[in-house]
């Protein structure tokens, strides 16, 4: 399939070194012996405001209440998926990033592996 296709490709990249990749399941499926595992987790109402900002810049009209439902419903559609669920892989650091500005984040990343 398409999929299996894709998560070999991604496995081979990443024996090259020195790769960085985000997605729902690359700590889990595509990656499940990386060194480095991070989950960001932030508030569903800083989601909600970061989501806004995101909307506001293209020029799209939004109601608080409509990103709600967009953002639980995809949340609950994205963690009951069949094939590559979003899930915490059970060795990755959990970074709330709710307080935090996208350095502050990096900071806590280099710091977790002592790097900061």
């Amino acid at each position: 399939s398409v999929r299996e296709y894709l998560v070999r490709y991604q496995q081979l990249f990443a024996r090259t070194g020195g790769v960085v990749m985000e997605g729902r399941d690359i700590g889990t499926v595509v990656l499940p012996d990386a060194e480095y595992k991070f989950f960001l987790t932030a508030s569903l109402d800083e989601r909600l405001k970061r989501r806004g900002k995101e909307l506001q810049a293209v020029g799209r009209a939004w109601t608080k209440e409509e990103l709600r439902y967009e953002l639980t419903y995809r949340d609950e559609m994205d963690s009951k998926r069949e094939i590559g669920p979003l899930k915490k892989a059970p060795d990755a650091l959990v970074i709330d990033s709710t307080n935090l500005i996208v350095s502050q984040v990096i900071e806590k990343i280099l710091e977790s592996y002592g790097g900061g």
